[in-house]
């Protein structure tokens, strides 16, 4: 991406993903600070820590996974593309199948992780008590995101951004 096409304010969305991970950060840390604390300086502990730290940091991985989709910022092998930069129709195709298989694995990946949530909604956690099925639920709303993102890439014919191609991957 040129420096004159970064958006001066990020958009909306990416701004509350950002503060959606930096709160799930917060709390992690700050449980997990407390209860080193408490362990180490009193002998005690707070036993929620580990699972809520577990829980947001599921969730602030799947949160970022789903930011950087429109961002471009997921690995990508650009190296391999550098040599269709010249041919319009070749790249076209390429992006057609590289978005065609994002959405395959975005299938995949919804289908599995709804079928956890499934499961998980009989159950619940052991110390916090909250249902299971909040583990696997930010991969199935990840890959429905990223798919829905991925087909509007298909449908308006969107070109693959090698903006990044400095950088070998």
């Amino acid at each position: 991406m040129n420096p004159s096409e970064i958006p001066a304010t990020p958009p909306r969305m990416v701004r509350v993903a950002n503060a959606a991970m930096a709160l799930c950060l917060a709390v992690m840390a700050s449980s997990v600070f407390i209860n080193v604390v408490l362990r180490y300086g009193f002998g005690s502990g707070v036993a929620a820590s580990e699972e809520l730290s577990r829980l947001l940091f599921v969730w602030m991985v799947f949160i970022g996974a789903t930011a950087a989709y429109p961002m471009g910022e997921h690995m990508a092998f650009t190296s391999l593309l550098l040599g269709l930069r010249d041919k319009p129709r070749a790249m076209a195709t390429m992006a057609l199948l590289i978005r065609l298989l994002v959405l395959l694995g975005c299938g995949f990946l919804a289908w599995g992780a709804w079928q956890q949530v499934v499961v998980g909604m009989g159950s619940k956690s052991v110390v916090l008590g909250y249902p299971t099925a909040l583990l696997p639920l930010p991969a199935f709303l990840c890959a429905l995101a990223i798919g829905v993102m991925a087909l509007w890439e298909i449908v308006c014919n969107k070109t693959l951004d090698l903006g990044n191609s400095v950088e070998v991957e």
